[in-house]
């Protein structure tokens, strides 16, 4: 295994563009581990407190799953303090290896990748509009950036990371607000570039602010910011939470893909 990247394997994971566009992102960055075979095989970490990324064919032989699985394990990943994104193919592998090993291992978040080509602007009609934060936003921004993580109960961090990537965020223009009548920030969302798509992220409405359909509006417009931008909107959901995928099908979403979380 190789502990470097090449053109070899952006054709790999262009067959699954859409489960995997964010390894597709954080391949070409700073990372802990990178290995490759180039052909069967891509793993990447970038730290805690993020997934070990594990790439495989849809076809993989059993021996490039036992390959994955002790590269994970040579590497101390199987500590029980890490997690991992992959097919449910590698996933059942992994879980049934790890039970034989005394260890146990088990899905954590079934995701859904969806990309939006037509987007349809929604039917409500609702208060407020769109806002696009700048530093004066940034305060504010970084309790956004708790709330969603905390909500969703992964890549939890301290404030002071979330300021650093709040601050990063505003100064590439790719975070966003929806202000209610009020001028109250109610709901938050975000874009970045990977490639040809844009990644929808950090949707969140705050408790006392839900079943107003601002996410639903903030989603749309940011989605049509990037669609106007030459890119391809896309984003991951959690597969559990119905509500939130019915809202983003309803706005022109269609899932392209599935993967799932194991830890």
């Amino acid at each position: 295994m190789d502990t470097f990247t090449d053109e070899r394997d952006l054709k790999l994971l262009s067959g699954d563009k859409y489960t995997f566009s964010v390894l597709s992102r954080i391949i070409g960055g700073e990372n802990e581990l990178l290995l490759s075979d180039h052909e069967n095989v891509i793993i990447c970490f970038t730290c805690q407190p993020f997934p070990v990324w594990i790439w495989t064919r849809d076809d993989a032989s059993v021996e490039v799953m036992d390959l994955a699985y002790k590269c994970a394990q040579e590497h101390g990943f199987l500590d029980g303090d890490h997690r991992f994104n992959m097919k449910y193919e590698l996933a059942e592998y992994f879980m049934n290896r790890a039970g034989t090993e005394g260890l146990t291992l088990s899905v954590t978040t079934n995701l859904y990748a969806y990309d939006c080509l037509s987007p349809i602007a929604p039917s409500t009609e609702i208060d407020g509009e769109i806002h696009k934060c700048t530093m004066d936003d940034l305060d504010e921004m970084v309790d956004f950036f708790e709330m969603f993580r905390n909500a969703v109960g992964i890549d939890i961090e301290s404030r002071e990371q979330y300021r650093v990537e709040a601050e990063d965020g505003i100064k590439s223009g790719s975070l966003y607000f929806w202000k209610n009548a009020s001028g109250k920030a109610v709901a938050s969302c975000s874009w970045h570039p990977v490639k040809d798509m844009a990644s929808i992220g950090l949707v969140y409405t705050r408790d006392e602010e839900r079943r107003k359909h601002y996410a639903e509006h903030l989603v749309y417009q940011v989605t049509m910011i990037a669609k106007n931008e030459g890119f391809i909107p896309m984003l991951y959901t959690d597969a559990d939470y119905v509500a939130s995928n019915a809202c983003y099908e309803k706005i022109g979403y269609v899932l392209r893909g599935k993967l799932c979380t194991i830890g």
